[in-house]
C-alpha cells in the first residue's frame, strides 16, 4: 500500500469514527463525577456528597429556562435533605472585580425574589422549612466549573444534570426536562 493510499484511508476511517466517539470532555451517564464548588452562601458543595443533585449550567439570558427546571422538581424533593438543585451560573465573557461585585449582587437579589415564590410553594406543601437554605447559586465567572462538566469556558449551551448520592451522572439534558423526566431520573 502507497503511503498516498494509506493516508486517504486513515483519513476516512478517522472522518467515519469520529462522529461517534463522544466529544472531548463530555460527561458520560453511569460515570462518577466529584464536581465541588462554593456557592455565593459560602455552602461547600460536591456532585458526591451524599445528596441527589440536580445541577443546572445556564447563562443569565437562560435565566427563565433555570427557573422552569426548578418549577419542574418533584414535589417529594421539597425541603427533603437528601436531594438538592444547584444552578451555576456560566458567564463566557471575561468580567474584571467590579463587573463580578455587580452582577453578583444581582444575582443574590434575584435568589431573594426566587426564595419567595419557592416558600409560597412550600407552604401550600405545608413544608416548614425556609426555601431560601435550600437555593443553591454557584457562579463560574472564569470557565472552570463549564468544563469541569463537559463544556467550554465559551459554551453557552443550556444543560441539566441529574447526578446520584455518590456522584453517578444518572441523566443529562441540553433543554429542560418535563417534570415526569425528572422524577423518574431522580426517585429513588
Amino acid at each position: 500500500m502507497s503511503v498516498r493510499a494509506l493516508q486517504i484511508f486513515l483519513s476516512l476511517a478517522t472522518a467515519l469514527l469520529l462522529p461517534a466517539v463522544p466529544a472531548r470532555g463530555a460527561l458520560s451517564t453511569g460515570n462518577t463525577y466529584s464536581i465541588s464548588f462554593v456557592d455565593l452562601a459560602g455552602n461547600k458543595l460536591s456532585t458526591a456528597d451524599g445528596h441527589v443533585t440536580i445541577l443546572v449550567l445556564t447563562t443569565s439570558a437562560d435565566r427563565e429556562q433555570a427557573r422552569t427546571v426548578g418549577d419542574h422538581v418533584p414535589d417529594f424533593c421539597l425541603g427533603n435533605p437528601a436531594y438538592r438543585m444547584i444552578t451555576v451560573i456560566h458567564f463566557t465573557r471575561q468580567h474584571l472585580a467590579i463587573g463580578r461585585r455587580m452582577a453578583t449582587a444581582f444575582i443574590r437579589h434575584r435568589v431573594r425574589e426566587e426564595a419567595k415564590q419557592l416558600q409560597a410553594r412550600y407552604d401550600a406543601q405545608k413544608i416548614s422549612r425556609d426555601a431560601k437554605s435550600d437555593i443553591f447559586v454557584v457562579t463560574d465567572f472564569d470557565g472552570t466549573i463549564a468544563s469541569q462538566l463537559g463544556r467550554s469556558a465559551e459554551a453557552t449551551d443550556f444543560c441539566v444534570f441529574a447526578f446520584g448520592q455518590s456522584g453517578e451522572l444518572l441523566a443529562q439534558w441540553h433543554s429542560v426536562p418535563s417534570a415526569d423526566e425528572l422524577a423518574a431520573v431522580v426517585k429513588k
